[in-house]
C-alpha cells in the first residue's frame, strides 16, 4: 500500500459518511470538520523526514487497514469495572466504547449547570460550543490530529461554570474491544473551567482482550482565568494496540494545570503535549512516566509556550527501559519576548534496565527575553552501583535490591499524584510490572 493509498482511503471514507456524522447540519461543525479534512490531505500522515518525528517511524500503521467508524458493540460492565477501577476512588464516570458513549456504563450526577457527557449529544445545539471546540489544537499540527478533527463523531464534553469547584473527579474511559477489522478510534475530548472554576479529569485508554487497533485521540483544555484543571492521562493499551494521541490546552490569567500522564502499554504510542501560557501569572505542571518493554515504542514530545509575563511550568519526566523497548522524548520550553520574569524548570530521567533498550532524548529551551530564570536537563542510566552496593551491604539479594531501586526510581512520579486512590492502584500495577511478581510489602522487610 502507498503512502498516498490510506489517505484517499480515509478521505473516501469521510464522504460517504459525513451525512451520519452528528452536527452535519450546523454549518461550524460541518466547517470544523471540512477544514481538518484539507489540512489531512494536504499534510498526509508524518514521515522520518519530519524532525518532530524523526525517532518515530508510523509506516507499520499505514501498511494496515483501519475501518474510521466502528459499529456498535457491546462490552461486560463487571470486564469494564475490573480494568478501570482505581480502589475506592469515588467519580463521575463516562465510558465509551470504540467511540461511542455507552450510557449504560456510565455514571454521572452533577450540579445544574455542569456539563458532563458526550460530545456528539452537544453538537448540535447552541450552549457555546463553537467558542472552545478547536480552538486550542494548533492548525500547524501534524495528519493524525487533523483526521481526528476531520472525523469528528463522540467524546468527553466536560465543561465547569465560573466559581464552580467539583469535587470528585470525572474519570473518561475510552474502552476499544475487538471487531470484524481493525479499527481506528478516534475519541474527542473537550475540558472548558470557566473562570475560577476548579475540576480534576481522568482520561483513561483501555484495551479488552487482545486487540490490534489504533487509537487517534484530541484532547483539548481550555482554562479561564484564575481556573484550576488537574489532567490525569493513563494509557494501557494490549501489547498489539497503537495510541497516537494529543492534548493541548489554553491558559488564560493566573489559571493552573497540571498533567500527570502514565504510559504503561501499547505497541507504539506517540502523545503531544503542548500547553500556551496565554496571558500573566499562569502555571503548568507537567508530570509523566513512561514503563516500556518487549518490543513497544513510546514517544512523548512536549511543548511550554511561555507567550505572557511572569509564567510558571516545571516539568518532571521519567522512563523505564527494559527488554528491547524504545523511548523518545523530546521537550521543548518556548519564552517569547515579551514573557519576562518565567520562571521555568524541565528534566527527564531514564533508566535502563538492558543493554537492548534505547531511549533518544531531547530537551530543548528557546529564550527570546532577558529577564528569566529557566533550566533543563537529560539523564540516562543504568541502576547506581553504589545504592546496589549498599543493599547488598544490608543483606538484600541482588534481584531484590534491583527491583526495589527500579521501584523507588518510577514511583517519584506516582509521588506526585494527588488522588490517593488512583495512586495506589497505579502503584499495584507498577509493582506487577517491575517488581517480577514481587509485592512491595515483601521487599520492605528485606
Amino acid at each position: 500500500m502507498t503512502a498516498a493509498a490510506p489517505i484517499d482511503t480515509y478521505l473516501a471514507a469521510l464522504a460517504g459518511a459525513r451525512a451520519r456524522l452528528p452536527g452535519d447540519g450546523v454549518p461550524w461543525v460541518r466547517a470544523l470538520r471540512e477544514a481538518g479534512a484539507s489540512r489531512f490531505a494536504e499534510k498526509g500522515f508524518p514521515t522520518t523526514r519530519d524532525e518532530h518525528w524523526k525517532y518515530t517511524n508510523v509506516a507499520p500503521l499505514l501498511r494496515q487497514t483501519y475501518a474510521p467508524l466502528a459499529p456498535a458493540a457491546n462490552v461486560d460492565a463487571a470486564v469494564v469495572a475490573r480494568d478501570t477501577a482505581f480502589g475506592d476512588l469515588r467519580a463521575h464516570r463516562l465510558v465509551f466504547v470504540n467511540g461511542s458513549y455507552a450510557a449504560a456504563l456510565s455514571s454521572v450526577n452533577v450540579a445544574a449547570g455542569v456539563v458532563v457527557g458526550s460530545l456528539a449529544q452537544h453538537l448540535a445545539r447552541p450552549d457555546g460550543l463553537e467558542t472552545y471546540l478547536g480552538s486550542a489544537t494548533p492548525t500547524e499540527g501534524h495528519g493524525f490530529a487533523a483526521l481526528n478533527s476531520a472525523f469528528l463523531t463522540d467524546g468527553a464534553y466536560i465543561r465547569v461554570p465560573a466559581g464552580t469547584a467539583i469535587e470528585q473527579p470525572i474519570h473518561v474511559i475510552y474502552v476499544a474491544t475487538a471487531a470484524a477489522a481493525p479499527l481506528l478510534i478516534q475519541p474527542r475530548t473537550l475540558i472548558v473551567a470557566e473562570r475560577g472554576a476548579q475540576v480534576s479529569v481522568i482520561e483513561h485508554y483501555v484495551s479488552i482482550g487482545d486487540v490490534a487497533h489504533l487509537t487517534n485521540a484530541v484532547t483539548e483544555v481550555v482554562t479561564e482565568p484564575n481556573a484550576v484543571v488537574e489532567h490525569y492521562r493513563v494509557q494501557q493499551h494490549g501489547v498489539k494496540a497503537s495510541h497516537i494521541g494529543g492534548t493541548y490546552v489554553r491558559q488564560a490569567r493566573d489559571s493552573r494545570f497540571t498533567s500527570h500522564a502514565v504510559d504503561l502499554g501499547g505497541l507504539l504510542v506517540r502523545h503531544d503535549l503542548r500547553s500556551v501560557l496565554n496571558d500573566e501569572g499562569a502555571e503548568c505542571h507537567l508530570n509523566g512516566l513512561y514503563v516500556v518493554d518487549g518490543r513497544s515504542h513510546v514517544d512523548n514530545h512536549t511543548e511550554v509556550d511561555h507567550a505572557k509575563p511572569r509564567g510558571t511550568s516545571r516539568e518532571y519526566y521519567k522512563g523505564v527501559l527494559s527488554g528491547r523497548g524504545r523511548a523518545v522524548f523530546n521537550g521543548r520550553v518556548v519564552v517569547r519576548p515579551d514573557a519576562q520574569h518565567t520562571d521555568a524548570e524541565q528534566m527527564n530521567n531514564n533508566l535502563l534496565l538492558s543493554d537492548d533498550a534505547e531511549i533518544d532524548t531531547k530537551p530543548e529551551l528557546e529564550i527570546y527575553a532577558d529577564d528569566v530564570k529557566c533550566s533543563h536537563g537529560a539523564t540516562v542510566g543504568q541502576l547506581d552501583s553504589d545504592a546496589l552496593f549498599y543493599l547488598r551491604s544490608r543483606a538484600v539479594d541482588e534481584a531484590a535490591a534491583r527491583d526495589l531501586l527500579t521501584y523507588a526510581f518510577a514511583h517519584d512520579v506516582l509521588s506526585r499524584m494527588r488522588l490517593a486512590p488512583m495512586r495506589l492502584e497505579l502503584e499495584r500495577r507498577l509493582t506487577k510490572r517491575l517488581l517480577a511478581g514481587r509485592d512491595i510489602k515483601e521487599l520492605e522487610l528485606l
